[in-house]
């Protein structure tokens, strides 16, 4: 009965929210001021001043704001201010069309000046640090951008650390983001499509794409995801992430998320879009492939030879997260043959007295290592890194010591580990880590036959994964060999002059990445 009651009452409580806010304006100030308190319960934080303007013409005004979504210095110079010492004749005061449009044309300064005379419009951009200005006898109100409050200043990027570029990276607030976009990217041609996303709290998204450069079919894909998109709220890019991606079956992240803006301003740059999001600091960039996720921005900030390098030890870092303990596994356990007697010989002697199996081992060093990244991440930051270090040192030599692991094998995690962080994406590490237990489960069954059959498994699953409709192999496969140049070898910039093939941009040509368009 109590459950019955509950829900008749959130229905008869939508429906009425839902007719008001279907509702126009009136004229009576009183009604308006009152509807509005009673729409939004009568919050602590609504501020509402009612005053008079126009010296002895008396004409009753009022001003409402939510309190910390809005500029106070610019709420107090620009609008207040001017409203207070503002003056009319008497015949204008009498006339409230002829004084609203003055007050529309001459006595506001700020930038940005809305009319409405729906009360839904009014209701979202109160809540969006908007400040509302009504006038007694005027069922439209005006909306001022006020926009802003206590936020975050621009700084570096915290999640990707920087040696050479650029050391601004995105903010929480989207109008800091979108002006960092503009300082990049100095071109008429930038384009920035703002949506609505979540029913509930309405967070603007924006997506941004370089008209001319990107394909005109890549582009109106993100948008029809976009569009598809019906939650509540989305108060992280993952949300948009998760629900716009092609397979979400699959362990391989199909969207690039960065902070810094250098990344985001390359991605343009070569055709791809970038979606912002109000409220988080990770926007997304699509398409991604698997190359595209062992790049760095740095790659193309050092010498052709020095990026080429610093690749190449990644794909290698990327082998060694991979398939190491696998190895491991397959080869003391059904492979000996295949190592040089001494190393077999060694090997043996430092499990002498171990009592588990190598897969045993393996398994329990590797969730002990990824306990330890998990924990590092969730300390706080002044003694996260400390006890990562403390702590592998003192459970490795701990558990060589009590027999229960061999000297080697904690090498062997050791240096996964390593290789693990060699990784410029935090979401292909993650990965990395998932597929390396499938390798290891095969390894302990079938030897190396089981780590060819998992890497056939992962190889068919890559190459059948698309992101929005790109293939995820390219430009292995389908090979596109245009694109090699800046694949793992990182050429010369002079030979960077075309955007990927694999974009089918509409203008193929480029400049060099990270350079501004002009």
């Amino acid at each position: 009965m109590a459950r019955g009651l509950f829900r008749k009452r959130q229905s008869d409580a939508k429906q009425s929210g839902t007719e008001q806010q279907s509702e126009k304006l009136k004229k009576n100030l009183k009604d308006n001021l009152q509807e509005l308190r009673s729409f939004l319960d009568n919050p602590n934080d609504l501020v509402i001043r009612e005053f008079t303007i126009g010296g002895e013409a008396n004409v009753p005004i009022a001003i409402a704001y939510m309190d910390g979504l809005i500029d106070r210095q610019l709420f107090q110079d620009s609008i207040l201010n001017n409203l207070l010492t503002m003056s009319v004749k008497k015949q204008v005061a009498d006339d409230k069309n002829q004084l609203f449009e003055e007050i529309y044309q001459i006595f506001i300064s700020v930038s940005s000046v809305e009319k409405t005379n729906g009360f839904e419009d009014l209701i979202n951009a109160i809540l969006s640090g908007k400040t509302i200005f009504f006038l007694d006898g005027q069922e439209t109100v005006l909306l001022f951008e006020t926009k802003g409050g206590e936020q975050r200043s621009i700084d570096k990027a915290v999640a990707e650390t920087t040696v050479r570029g650029p050391r601004t990276a995105f903010v929480e607030s989207l109008g800091t983001n979108l002006s960092l976009l503009r300082r990049h990217i100095q071109s008429p041609s930038l384009r920035l499509k703002t949506y609505q996303i979540g029913k509930r709290t309405k967070r603007s998204l924006v997506v941004a794409y370089i008209d001319g450069v990107v394909n005109p079919t890549l582009y109106k894909e993100v948008i029809r995801r976009i569009e598809t998109i019906d939650i509540d709220d989305a108060p992280e890019s993952g949300f948009i992430e998760q629900w716009i991606e092609d397979s979400f079956l699959s362990p391989f992240p199909q969207m690039d998320n960065t902070e810094r803006s250098d990344s985001a301003v390359s991605a343009l740059l070569q055709g791809k879009v970038v979606i912002l999001l109000d409220g988080t600091p990770f926007v997304l960039i699509a398409p991604v492939t698997l190359g595209d996720i062992l790049k760095s921005p740095e790659d193309y900030y050092e010498r052709w030879l020095i990026g080429t390098l610093l690749r190449s030890l990644r794909y290698f870092a990327a082998f060694i997260a991979l398939f190491l303990p696998a190895l491991y596994i397959a080869l003391t356990t059904m492979h000996p043959g295949l190592l040089p007697t001494d190393l077999v010989l060694s090997i043996a002697a430092s499990r002498e007295g171990v009592p588990f199996p190598p897969i045993v081992e393996a398994f329990l060093m590797v969730i002990t290592m990824e306990l330890l990244q998990e924990a590092g991440i969730r300390l706080p930051t002044p003694i996260g890194p400390t006890i990562g270090i403390v702590g592998g040192l003192v459970i490795g030599e701990a558990a060589v010591s009590a027999a229960i692991v061999s000297p080697i094998m904690v090498i062997v995690i050791g240096l996964t580990a390593i290789a693990a962080f060699a990784n410029p994406t935090f979401s292909i590490g993650i990965t990395f880590r998932i597929i390396r237990f499938g390798f290891m489960i095969a390894a302990s069954a079938f030897g190396l036959l089981g780590i060819i059959l998992v890497y056939i498994m992962i190889n068919i699953h890559v190459t059948n994964l698309k992101s929005f409709g790109i293939p995820y192999s390219t430009p292995f496969s389908p090979s596109m060999v245009g694109d090699w140049k800046d694949l793992i070898l990182r050429a010369p910039m002079s030979m960077l002059t075309r955007r990927p093939i694999l974009l089918d941009p509409e203008d193929a040509k480029s400049a060099n990445k990270g350079v501004k368009e002009s």
